[in-house]
């Protein structure tokens, strides 16, 4: 048996597959849209993919199993349960095998028990794996967003996220219950490979160990610990992180079936002159630079969300799939572009349309256009500013960081929401953007300023650089929101 982990740093997503070296077939759980990793990595080990399944309907990354079961020509297998309104709706049309609980399937010498876990949604299945040669007994389960490394997969996005009332609580009972058989069922030494790992919306408290076991879960796991029903369903919901506003587009598509790409986009360089006129046109211009480059010198109207480990998880909560994208580098080359598409490929952004190079910035300055910048402030500088009551003082972090410690007067506008509260800010006083240490109210200000803002400022250094200058926080104090 071979076991292969892929692991998505922005989304923090893993995805596995398993081949049996005997009979050369291999099974890929829960992929996303970069097959040609699954279809790579297969070859280089003498297999070939005869099987794809996946452990529920994703909320948080567009799903890439109906796109690598058409390339490799395997079996696609879904879930049969959650009842009508969570079935997949492309099944048939696919010819895709249904799961329910208490089937099984072979991949090669290899079995996979299909166990049905619901809570974090209704048709969520765990795939138990016996290596039939070595044992009778099982040695692993796939288990998606049902069990982590030291949480469990939340019950609330289906009424958080996807806006159906009345599934939270419900989801959270379901939960508890599948927790208990599961325990009940499988021995201690049962290896558990989670479908994310920590920084994952799926969760609250994500461990980043990419693998663990069932019996070290009963013992550090706060989810496994807990036998009371009502204390549990209080515990799973409170302190949940604010779903990314893209969850909900990718239960839709993720449910009714991802568009077919073939191969991950290579967006096409755009001459430089046609940049005002994609502006102009309504489309999104995004730059990807870092923050401190495109602070000093941007061009107007773009928005900048640097390319980074948190680009994909931003872009989701920012950018909206109703219009076209072009992305915007100060490089030549187009592998930052490549990248940055791709990353965007994996939530179903696909409109990007082209990208403009340094050749762009040479041309808008040659043409006589103006660039901006974004003023950056000292902590020192802010706290004479806020003395003078000259500035409106904006944080962007999660509530939960705000309550922690925050500057007193500050109003919460947690990064992802901002956009609902910029125009409350509108003409106002000006405006400072403050986070945990920078990154988050960079971006934050150049929303701002894509949305007429014209008097926004950023933190340097957030709130850590606020408290190294030894100037006071407070706390336990009910948010000012915007």
């Amino acid at each position: 048996m071979l076991l292969k982990r892929f692991y998505h740093e922005g989304l923090a997503q893993a995805s596995y597959l398993v081949g049996c070296q005997a009979t050369g077939e291999a099974l890929v759980v829960d992929a996303n849209r970069d097959a040609d990793q699954y279809i790579a990595a297969a070859s280089s080990e003498g297999l070939r993919i005869t099987h794809v399944t996946e452990t529920h309907i994703h909320a948080d990354y567009l799903s890439g199993s109906r796109e690598l079961a058409a390339r490799a020509g395997a079996r696609l297998l879904l879930s049969a349960e959650g009842g009508a309104d969570w079935s997949y709706a492309f099944a048939a049309r696919d010819g895709a095998t249904l799961l329910r609980d208490g089937d099984s399937f072979m991949v090669g010498n290899l079995r996979l028990d299909v166990v049905h876990t619901p809570g974090h949604t209704p048709e969520l299945l765990t795939f138990v794996l016996t290596d039939t040669p070595a044992s009778s007994h099982p040695v692993g389960a796939f288990t998606g967003d049902f069990i982590f490394v030291g949480d469990v997969g939340r019950p609330d996005l289906l009424e958080r996220a996807a806006n159906i009332e009345g599934t939270m609580r419900a989801g959270a009972t379901r939960l508890f219950q599948s927790l208990r058989r599961f325990v009940d069922r499988y021995p201690d030494y049962l290896q558990l490979w989670p479908g994310h790992g920590s920084g994952s919306a799926c969760g609250k408290a994500l461990g980043a160990v990419p693998q663990t076991t069932l019996g070290y879960e009963k013992v550090a796991n706060w989810a496994l610990q807990l036998n009371d029903e009502g204390a549990f369903i209080e515990a799973v919901l409170e302190g949940q992180p604010d779903p990314p506003r893209y969850f909900a587009m990718m239960k839709r598509l993720n449910r009714e079936g991802p568009a077919l790409l073939g191969h991950l986009p290579a967006p096409t360089h755009t001459s430089a002159p046609s940049l005002e006129g994609a502006i102009a046109s309504g489309a999104l211009v995004l730059d990807i630079r870092s923050a401190d480059v495109a602070a000093n010198r941007f061009i107007p109207g773009t928005l900048n969300i640097p390319f980074n480990k948190a680009f994909v998880g931003w872009a989701g909560w920012l950018v909206g799939y109703d219009r076209d994208i072009y992305l915007l580098t100060d490089s030549a080359d187009d592998a930052p572009v490549r990248a940055a598409a791709a990353e965007l490929a994996m939530i179903g952004l696909d409109r990007v349309v082209g990208w403009f190079g340094a050749d762009a910035f040479t041309c808008w300055e040659a043409t006589g256009r103006h660039f901006d910048a974004i003023p950056q402030v000292e902590a020192t500088t802010l706290g004479e500013w806020l003395r003078e009551r000259s500035a409106t003082v904006v944080d962007v972090r999660a509530a939960t960081e705000w309550n922690a410690g925050h500057i007193a007067g500050s109003r919460l506008a947690p990064l992802g929401r901002l956009a609902d509260a910029l125009p409350s800010l509108a003409g106002g006083a000006h405006v400072v953007m403050l986070c945990q240490g920078g990154s988050r109210s960079a971006i934050a200000a150049s929303l701002a300023r894509l949305h007429g803002i014209e008097r926004v400022t950023n933190l340097r250094g957030g709130i850590q650089g606020w408290q190294e200058a030894r100037l006071p926080i407070e706390r336990d104090v009910a948010a000012a929101a915007v």
